[in-house]
């Protein structure tokens, strides 16, 4: 089927009580992992890249990839520009075909994330493209992202501001998570998520999910949240899968051998995930 956008998903999940995983890819067979899952689990996807990701190989080229598997499946697939940095790269995002944006702000001061978001919201909403942002500051460090110590914790009443100012459509939250590998067990503060639920009537977003126990991560889909993104760990899983063919037969130099094994162990780990998020058999 064509690429869809990620407004119905997350308001079915919201309505559901359940989560969307949300996958970002850094190659073709990382596209195919994802989809692979999201079908034998009959689920509905989000695949995503980030600013790096795009400047390594091209927005186009993301694009075709992904249109591509979407075309061949029964499962919905939306594609997402995850942490855009920018106005400019959200419009070209746009204008190749992606059919969901992000566009993070909250480095920058309150009002200027507002400005930033605005920026984005009056651009896509008359065309039905929905937008995600960001509010709080999720630490860690993963690409060209550094977001430092995540110690910049969503407040409940300025996200209600926020949305109401800037037309978002799902919001991410910044609870205790991090981008990247933790260092020892995160906290995070699940009765501030609650809190911000109360006051946002918009799907909530997790970001900095590798790493996160499961039921940490069930228990923040019970209080609210919608959309849960992984990264850092189909990044592990694949390099895993890749080393280990290498390590077993080092005379190999058929990329389809060792990439077909990174292919595998980045769709179990979706497959894991996704049950995780409960948003398996939903289709």
């Amino acid at each position: 089927m064509p690429l869809v956008s990620t407004k119905q998903m997350l308001l079915d999940a919201q309505e559901k009580n359940y989560a969307v995983g949300a996958f970002n890819v850094e190659n073709m067979e990382m596209v195919q992992a994802v989809i692979a899952a999201a079908e034998e689990l009959k689920a509905p996807v989000i695949i995503q890249t980030t600013p790096s990701t795009v400047k390594y190989a091209g927005l186009d080229y993301y694009y075709g990839l992904v249109k591509a598997a979407a075309q061949n499946t029964f499962v919905p697939v939306a594609l997402h520009l995850d942490h855009g940095s920018s106005f400019e790269l959200a419009v070209r995002a746009i204008r190749v075909g992606y059919t969901s944006i992000m566009i993070d702000g909250s480095h920058e001061p309150f009002e200027d994330n507002i400005r930033i978001t605005g920026k984005v919201t009056e651009i896509c909403t008359p065309i039905g493209i929905p937008v995600e942002a960001e509010l709080g500051k999720v630490g860690g460090k993963e690409d060209d992202l550094d977001g430092g110590e995540s110690n910049g914790f969503t407040d409940p009443y300025e996200a209600k501001e926020f949305v109401l100012k800037t037309n978002v459509t799902s919001l991410a939250v910044a609870i205790g998570t991090a981008h990247g590998i933790y260092r020892g067990e995160p906290k995070l503060d699940l009765d501030r998520l609650e809190r911000i639920r109360k006051e946002v009537d918009i799907p909530l977003v997790l970001h900095g999910a590798s790493g996160l126990a499961d039921d940490v991560v069930m228990e923040s889909i019970k209080r609210g949240i919608c959309k849960v993104n992984f990264a850092t760990e189909l990044r592990i899983a694949y390099s895993d899968g890749v080393k280990k063919a290498i390590r077993e037969n080092q005379d190999v130099y058929d990329p389809k051998k060792y990439g077909s094994v990174g292919r595998e162990y980045v769709k179990s780990v979706v497959m894991e995930k996704m049950k995780v998020c409960g948003c398996i058999f939903r289709i």
